[in-house]
């Protein structure tokens, strides 16, 4: 099994940051990729920033400039700091992780976290 814990949401005032994490376990024989969705009530997830294992980054528009995604050397955790926070950022984030279990799996499963509640009010 593979398991995501996410943790770090929060309320934050307008303007402010956050940094939420989300750490892997599990039978794991390597992470193809990470990402971090965040869904809105009554709306499916949407990505909005991925990090590729060969280090490859993308973000939507709606968070470039704002948000940042990383991950720990050893692969296990990703990172999202999250800045200049807008009311429209409200939302559940949660983490993605694509992976192998095994040497013989070619493509990866998509595995995820439960998500953790942002909210930016006033």
């Amino acid at each position: 099994q593979v398991q995501l814990v996410e943790s770090g949401g929060g309320l934050v005032q307008p303007g402010g940051s956050l940094r939420l994490s989300c750490a892997a376990s599990g039978s794991i024989f390597r992470v193809n990729a990470m990402g971090w969705y965040r869904q809105y009530p009554g709306k499916e997830r949407e990505l909005f920033a991925s990090i590729i294992n060969g280090g490859e980054i993308k973000y939507a528009d709606s968070v470039k400039g704002r948000f940042t995604i990383s991950r720990a050397d050893a692969m296990y955790t990703v990172y999202l700091q999250m800045n200049d926070l807008k009311p429209e950022d409200t939302a559940v984030y949660v983490c993605n992780f694509n992976v192998r279990r095994y040497a013989v799996e070619y493509y990866g499963r998509d595995y995820w976290g439960k998500g953790t509640l942002v909210t930016v009010s006033s």
